[in-house]
């Protein structure tokens, strides 16, 4: 029994373009307040993401693991994450330490937890 999937489909697009919300309303807040450059690098952050996430959607290549698919995705994450530190400062003058990585791995675990999983996995008969 084949479904089309819709909801794990919604699940991959709305989470990534949830996670990052964030930058396009810092760039549109960027710009607002006249700060060009840095709402220009925020908005190419997030056009950037946004085709990522359209062009690596694992229904789009399902015998890809899903970690091979989710790692330039992060990339462009832990990216926005130094412009936002660029465009207050720099991460001494936000308070943040090296250990301040740690932080991190929270938002990895994805990648540990269901990264050798593949689409084509979901494709098995269901009861």
């Amino acid at each position: 029994m084949r479904t089309d999937r819709k909801s794990e489909k919604n699940g991959w697009l709305y989470s990534w373009y949830g996670a990052f919300a964030w930058v396009l309303i810092m760039a549109v807040l960027w710009l607002a307040q006249g700060a060009a450059l840095q709402a220009l690098v925020g908005g190419a952050l997030f056009a950037l993401a946004a085709a990522a996430i359209a062009l690596l959607a694992p229904w789009h290549h399902p015998t890809q693991p899903y970690w091979k698919l989710m790692t330039p995705l992060y990339v462009v994450f832990l990216l926005s994450a130094a412009w936002l530190a660029w465009v207050y400062g720099g991460p001494a003058r936000l308070g943040l330490s090296p250990w301040s990585l740690f932080l991190l791995l929270p938002v990895l675990l994805p990648i540990f937890l269901g990264g050798r999983r593949r689409w084509v996995d979901g494709e098995q008969a269901r009861p």
